[in-house]
């Protein structure tokens, strides 16, 4: 896979109005040991079940023998907020050591994200010993109670003066034209290994300006996308998810190790990876004509093969959202055609492969 996107908890401190899914809450006492355990007890298979080879090709680059280009998959580590006492020794720091004990030099460049307000020195060297290649900093925009306006740059401020004793460098997304989040080096060359730290956030050109209709950003009415608002089509989307070892593929876990062809998640997973191998349900999922549409980035498409036109999945993807809004969405329409087929239909393929293999 060219990324794959782990949330380990749903453990954080916050409880943002526009996330995109309301289980990242604070949860306290045995409540938080509830939770952390549930990724402790996933974690090991998960790590096992992930490919063998974290590379994929990359045909928009050529070496001499003109052959594509291999470079490093990117295992993106995130929460709710992996920083936290009685979440970083207990959960986020052990499934590091078992990243570098699986791949050991040949293992995927890590990143993690975390919204930075916790942060400290001490955090910074934990995880670069323990192999980090990037620290990014997800909570530059309006939506994280106390950075809101100028409060964000004094925020970047401090922590660029926590990196710089470690020589951590500072890139960006080669999204913004805010002269406050330009940094010297857009983007980071591939092959270097960093370590680097990046600022990002849900504003309109440093991430999801339109945010996505899921969790309590839809519950509180914040999605301002439209139809024509195909989030499949985009990067964390579904589209080149069956595509593993090419350029453009991506995955998101959960915790307990459900994967899914997109961060905005499907109304059910595609399988478990505390169950199966991640290669063995993509190459399953292959010549399915509702996930071969997702992997195109054309949801609409859907449900063609099983009798639903694409007027059909448009009237299903109109709702009136929490704001009493009419709102429409081609996610809406998947998570409709998911509940009224295409969940059973995983289902059934998850039994297939469980039974093939015990036989």
């Amino acid at each position: 896979m060219e990324a794959i996107y782990w949330v380990l908890t749903w453990a954080c401190h916050r409880r943002c109005k526009h996330c995109y899914d309301d289980r990242f809450r604070p949860y306290t006492g045995e409540g938080l040991r509830k939770v952390v355990a549930q990724g402790q007890a996933a974690y090991p298979a998960i790590i096992k079940n992930l490919p063998d080879e974290m590379h994929y090709l990359d045909a928009r680059e050529t070496g001499k023998d003109g052959l594509s280009a291999k470079k490093r998959s990117l295992l993106v580590l995130a929460g709710g907020e992996l920083l936290l006492d009685g979440v970083r020794q207990e959960l986020f720091y052990p499934v590091l050591e078992a990243i570098e004990a699986r791949w050991g030099r040949n293992g995927p460049h890590v990143s993690v994200q975390t919204t930075g307000d916790v942060l400290q020195p001490a955090h910074i060297e934990g995880m670069l010993q323990r192999g980090v290649g990037t620290i990014a900093i997800a909570s530059i925009d309006d939506f994280h109670v106390g950075l809101e306006g100028d409060k964000k740059f004094a925020l970047m401020d401090k922590i660029r003066a926590m990196m710089a004793p470690f020589g951590v460098q500072e890139i960006g997304l080669g999204l913004s034209h805010d002269p406050r989040l330009k940094t010297p080096s857009p983007r980071a060359r591939d092959g270097d290994p960093g370590p680097f730290f990046l600022f990002f956030g849900a504003q309109p050109d440093l991430w999801i300006g339109e945010l996505w209709p899921r969790g309590r950003a839809w519950q509180n009415g914040l999605s301002n996308a439209n139809y024509e608002t195909n989030f499949c089509a985009r990067w964390s989307g579904g589209r080149n998810f069956l595509n593993h070892g090419q350029a453009g593929s991506e995955v998101a876990i959960e915790p307990d190790g459900s994967v899914y062809p997109c961060c905005l998640k499907t109304k059910a997973p595609l399988g478990s990876l505390v169950e199966e191998r991640l290669i063995d349900i993509l190459d399953s999922l292959k010549g399915h004509p509702a996930l071969e549409a997702i992997n195109a980035g054309d949801p609409e498409a859907m449900g063609l093969a099983s009798g639903w036109s694409r007027a059909q999945f448009r009237a299903a993807a109109t709702v009136t959202d929490p704001k009493g809004r009419e709102f429409a969405n081609v996610c809406i329409g998947c998570d409709t055609y998911f509940e009224a087929v295409l969940s059973r239909e995983l289902q059934d393929l998850r039994s297939a492969r469980l039974d093939k293999r015990g036989a």
